[in-house]
C-alpha cells in the first residue's frame, strides 16, 4: 500500500512497483574472483621436478651401495640406507685440507671481488673523469669475451710470474674473470642511488672514500649480496683453472679432489661421487639461505633476470 503525492488517496502497490523497490536496494553482487587455472599450477610443479628432482636424486643416490647404484633399471628410494660413501669420502679424501683449499680461495675472491667492483662501479656510476665512458666501454667489451679464451693467456702468465700451485695463482685469474660483470652489476644499481645525497655529503666536506663506505655501501647491501653469491658460487664450484693450476694435492679445491679420487681408469665410484657433490654444495646452500632476501632485492633492481 502506497499513497499519491498530489490526492492522498491511498493506492495499493503492484507486482511491477514492488519489483522495482526490491531491485533498488538489493546489493550489487561482488564481482567474481579468478581462479587460477589448473595448468599453471601444472607448470610450476613441473619445474619444481626439474630444478630439484637432480638434487633430491643425488641425495638419495648418496645413501645407496654401488651395487643398487648400478642397478637397471634404477631404484628411486634406496632399498638398503648406508653411510658407506660419506665414511669412504672422509677417509680416503684429505678432506680437511681440500676444505681448506676451496673455502680460501672462495671467499678471497668473493670478498676482493665485492670490494674493487663496487667502488669501481661507484667512480663509473657517480663521478665525472675523463675517458669515463671509453672505460665503461671497455668493461662491456671484456664482459663480452668467453673465458675460454683468455684460459691460455692467463696460464702463460701465471707460469712466467712462477705461481703455478700457489694461492695466487688460483686466486687472480678468478678476480680477472668475475672482475667485468661485478662492475657491470654494481655500476647499474649504483646509478639508481638518488645523487641529491652525494651532493649533500660533499657540501659537508667528505670525501670520495667517506661517502662510498659511509653512504654507498650501506645502500647497496641488496646489489652486493648477489654479486656475493654469483661469485662464491661461481669460485666454489670452478674446477678447469685449478685442475690445470693446482699440481700438488695439498692445493687441490673440493672439486678437482672429488673428481681425480672418484673417477678412475676403469670405473667411476658413483657413491663416492654422489656424497661428495652433496657435501659440496651444502656450503652454497647456507650462503643462500642466509642472502636470499637481499638476492631477490638485487636481481629485481638492477634488472638482471
Amino acid at each position: 500500500m502506497t499513497t499519491n503525492t498530489t490526492t492522498g488517496v491511498p493506492v495499493a502497490a503492484g507486482p511491477d512497483s514492488a519489483g522495482a523497490g526490491a531491485a533498488a536496494v538489493a546489493p550489487a553482487p561482488a564481482p567474481a574472483r579468478g581462479r587460477p587455472r589448473i595448468s599453471v599450477y601444472l607448470l610450476l610443479v613441473l619445474g619444481l621436478i626439474l630444478v630439484a628432482g637432480p638434487f633430491v636424486w643425488m641425495l638419495l643416490g648418496s645413501v645407496k651401495p654401488e651395487s643398487e647404484l648400478r642397478r637397471v633399471p634404477p631404484t628411486w628410494l634406496p632399498e638398503t640406507v648406508t653411510l658407506e660413501n660419506y665414511r669412504e669420502l672422509f677417509s680416503r679424501l684429505n678432506f680437511p685440507q681440500f676444505f681448506f683449499n676451496s673455502l680460501v680461495v672462495a671467499l678471497v675472491v668473493t670478498v676482493a671481488n665485492l670490494v674493487v667492483c663496487s667502488m669501481l662501479g661507484y667512480a663509473l656510476a657517480k663521478m665525472d673523469f675523463p675517458g669515463k665512458r671509453l672505460l665503461f666501454g671497455l668493461v662491456l667489451g671484456v664482459l663480452m669475451v668467453p673465458g675460454m679464451v683468455l684460459f691460455v693467456p692467463q696460464f702463460v702468465l701465471i707460469s712466467n710470474l712462477n705461481m703455478v700451485n700457489t694461492y695466487a695463482g688460483l686466486i687472480l685469474p678468478s678476480l680477472a674473470v668475475a672482475g667485468p660483470f661485478g662492475v657491470f652489476l654494481m655500476r647499474q644499481y649504483i646509478s639508481g642511488l638518488p645523487d641529491e645525497l652525494i651532493d649533500a655529503a660533499r657540501v659537508d666536506g667528505a670525501g670520495e672514500f667517506r661517502i662510498f663506505a659511509q653512504i654507498i655501501a650501506p645502500l647497496t647491501k641488496p646489489a652486493l649480496a648477489t654479486l656475493g653469491i654469483l661469485t662464491f658460487l661461481g669460485s666454489w664450484n670452478n674446477f678447469l683453472w685449478p685442475l690445470v693450476v693446482a699440481q700438488t694435492e695439498d692445493k687441490y679445491t673440493l672439486p678437482v679432489a672429488l673428481a681425480l679420487y672418484s673417477v678412475g681408469q676403469n670405473r667411476t665410484d658413483y657413491g663416492l661421487l654422489m656424497a661428495g657433490a652433496f657435501v659440496v654444495v651444502i656450503p652454497i646452500l647456507i650462503v643462500f639461505i642466509l642472502l636470499q632476501r637481499h638476492f631477490v632485492e638485487g636481481i629485481a633492481a638492477t634488472g638482471i633476470k
